[in-house]
């Protein structure tokens, strides 16, 4: 698990190909490796990374051929800019919310624009993330936890203050960059609850619908 709250941002050093999948090697810049373990998690981008080799200043891991079709992290290469978190102890302040590494889906950039000393970024999400996006709630956007402050359709606007811009990648971002997000768990939880008893049944492709939700005294 993790906070959404980067530590630092890394480099893509080397991606070397392996048996159909790929091993990422990263500078971590500022990141403190001190208590780093072998096998530990790192997120790279909100993707949970397992360190399967490491020193004071870098770090590899394998990625699977399915995390680098269903994130942006088959789209980077050397040199590429990246948010590192390490995985979240009993100790660590919860300052974001909190956050699984497992991307649920990927973003686009639809427009970025100034707004005092803050920035505003439009995101387009898959339309099948959109019910669990809600304005005020937090989303993860490529492993920052961020607040939603608008939301309209499957697409949802951020106001980015200048710290944020600082230590993360998002001053980079532009229109049509891809972005891994990651909806708050919360929200994942809770509809599967809601199913009750018939989530132990195949679905029929219906999930939560209006008719389910009425059929069970949700909706009047």
């Amino acid at each position: 698990m993790f906070t959404g709250i980067i530590e630092s941002i890394g480099t893509i050093r080397d991606m070397q190909p392996k048996g159909g999948d790929m091993r990422l090697t990263l500078a971590t810049g500022k990141l403190d490796m001190s208590d780093v373990a072998l096998g530990d998690s790192i997120a790279v981008n909100g993707v949970c990374l397992t360190a399967i080799a490491f020193d004071s200043s870098s770090f590899s891991a394998d990625v699977s051929r399915e995390t680098l079709s269903l994130t942006s992290l088959g789209n980077l290469s050397r040199g590429s800019k990246v948010n590192l978190e390490k995985a979240l102890t009993l100790q660590t302040r919860l300052g974001g919310h909190l956050v699984s590494g497992h991307v649920d889906g990927l973003g686009e950039i639809i427009s970025r624009h100034d707004d005092a000393r803050s920035v505003r970024f439009s995101i387009r999400a898959p339309d099948s993330l959109a019910k669990y996006i809600s304005a005020k709630g937090s989303i993860t956007v490529d492993g920052t936890s961020l607040t939603v402050n608008k939301v309209d359709g499957s697409t949802f606007e951020l106001n980015i203050v200048p710290h944020t811009l600082e230590e993360t990648i998002i001053a980079d971002y532009r229109s049509g960059t891809k972005v891994n997000l990651e909806v708050d768990v919360i929200a994942r939880y809770l509809e599967r609850l809601l199913l009750g008893d018939k989530a132990a049944y195949p679905t029929t492709g219906g999930g939560i619908t209006e008719a389910f939700l009425a059929e069970h005294g949700f909706m009047k």
